[in-house]
């Protein structure tokens, strides 16, 4: 398959992430991603607002990317009750940034794959209205309904064999499912 350059289209995403008190001695912040800022510049946690113990942070700027092959995805993403973006994360241990950001998709298909492994945490976002249509404008361009083929059986008759019924063991025609102890047992 020739790659065409046409069919990938990328945007950078800015992640804010809100912190607020935990509310257990054992969690001392809770994490929530709050915002998508598209086509935002590079940021390195920036605070962005302080309202009393809440603070908002421009975590890091991301780049969104858009697939040809994935269509199917977006607009399976695009037809849902509030159309989203997804935004996958991974607690760090290094540094003073307590999360990472690795990934923002508009592939929900995408976004669940990510949440088999059980490592990274998915945060689903309201997708901002421009990127509803820059999303939408590139399902327009790229996306081509798959025809339904029905498969046709073939004539062979398959329920003629009895492959697996009973034991070869047995000589009695009585029981076909007679297990060969039992067997012995009734004629000892």
């Amino acid at each position: 398959m020739i790659h065409n350059p046409n069919m990938y289209r990328t945007m950078p995403v800015g992640v804010v992430l809100r912190r607020t008190p935990g509310v257990t001695r054992w969690v001392k912040h809770h994490w929530t991603v709050s915002a998508a800022l598209p086509g935002a510049g590079p940021a390195n946690w920036r605070v962005l607002r302080t309202d009393g113990d809440a603070v908002e942070y421009h975590a890091a700027t991301v780049t969104l990317e858009l697939h040809g092959a994935d269509t199917e995805a977006y607009v399976h993403g695009l037809q849902a009750a509030v159309p989203s973006l997804y935004v996958v994360l991974r607690e760090t241990d290094a540094g003073e940034d307590p999360l990472e950001i690795l990934l923002v998709t508009a592939s929900p298909y995408e976004a669940q794959d990510y949440t088999d492994s059980g490592e990274e945490i998915v945060e689903r976002l309201p997708m901002p209205p421009a990127m509803i249509a820059w999303v939408q404008d590139f399902v327009d361009a790229f996306h081509e309904e798959e025809v339904f083929v029905k498969r046709r059986r073939d004539k062979k008759r398959t329920d003629l064999v009895e492959d697996g019924i009973g034991d070869p063991r047995i000589a009695s025609s009585s029981d076909v499912y007679a297990s060969p102890a039992l067997k012995r047992r009734r004629l000892n």
